[in-house]
């Protein structure tokens, strides 16, 4: 199947809830980096952090396409919540699944895609959601 954009997230939590962080890596379907991003986010949970990295991953795709997405997490919760196959009864939560679903309107379609953290372009976005972490707390 063919996306106009793969988007490969993460968010950090260290303290869950801590000082937390998120970040994205966004490719083109033949995996050239577009763009990448991580950013600071005060005290949030690690359930949070990885919400608001598919938000802003999403936010930020709609500048380059509103074709189709698949969108890449090491965060089993948010990919079964994003594919309806689990209830989201956090109420911390409910407000970032919401603004996700509605995000996702903006697009022909958006895929959400388990993967786990050793894959190279998540290990990525990990990389820089652990950057951010350690430049924090400096």
């Amino acid at each position: 199947m063919s996306f106009d954009l793969k988007i490969y997230t993460d968010g950090a939590s260290r303290g869950n809830p801590g000082p937390a962080s998120a970040a994205y890596v966004i490719t083109n379907d033949e995996g050239n980096t577009l763009q990448e991003k991580s950013e600071f986010l005060g005290n949030k949970t690690n359930n949070q952090a990885e919400y608001i990295a598919v938000i802003n991953a999403l936010e930020m795709a709609e500048n380059y396409t509103a074709g189709r997405l698949q969108v890449n997490s090491d965060s089993n919760l948010l990919v079964n919540q994003l594919q309806g196959n689990w209830r989201v009864k956090s109420k911390n939560i409910k407000p970032l699944y919401r603004r996700t679903k509605e995000l996702t309107k903006k697009f022909d379609g958006v895929v959400f895609v388990h993967r786990n953290r050793d894959h190279e372009i998540i290990s990525r976005a990990d990389l820089l959601c652990n950057r951010e972490l350690d430049e924090s707390s400096m």
